[in-house]
């Protein structure tokens, strides 16, 4: 007969006499979750940046940039065009969809690492081997993320320079 839970464990949160639910793994796991659900809004957030960034280059651009070409071409034009094309690979640099992002867990791996192998992991050892997991995770993203942070700065401070081309091209300096 089996024995039935004390009070505050829930059937099958004891195996083997050891108590299968941690409150501090948990814990730590949902904190690893929320960190990680805070990094792909990040994320998403420099991809709204981005599309951002198209909008007014083109917009400053297509402005400034016919206003100065109605002289010709000039030293600032060329600059301008320059800076132009430098934005848009920074952009497509940012917007590829190359980047190795690890948001999600594979369900398959987890059943054949938890759950259908010769000894089930109790929801502890799970929580705390996910929570790693997810450490190393938001690792490899984070290297992501700080190389798009740093190409969009600079696209922005090319976006700046090339406005200022415009003005110089217009002013003719």
């Amino acid at each position: 007969m089996a024995e039935r839970p004390g009070r505050g464990e829930s059937i099958g949160a004891v195996a083997n006499g050891i108590a299968d639910d941690d409150p501090r793994l948990a814990f730590i796991y949902e904190e690893a979750v929320r960190g990680l659900t805070h990094q792909q809004s990040v994320v998403e957030n420099m991809n709204t940046r981005a599309g951002s960034l198209i909008f007014a280059t083109a917009f400053a651009n297509s402005l400034l940039g016919s206003a100065a070409l109605s002289n010709g071409l000039g030293l600032w034009d060329w600059i301008a065009v320059a800076l132009l094309f430098g934005i848009g690979g920074l952009i497509v640099f940012m917007l590829w969809p190359y980047h190795q992002y690890a948001f999600r867990f594979d369900p398959e791996e987890l059943l054949e690492q938890y759950v259908d192998g010769d000894r089930p992991a109790t929801m502890s050892a799970m929580r705390r081997a996910l929570a790693l997991r997810i450490k190393a995770d938001m690792a490899g993203n984070w290297r992501i993320i700080q190389r798009l942070r740093v190409a969009l700065q600079i696209a922005l401070f090319f976006l700046l320079l090339d406005i200022l081309a415009w003005l110089f091209a217009i002013a003719g300096v």
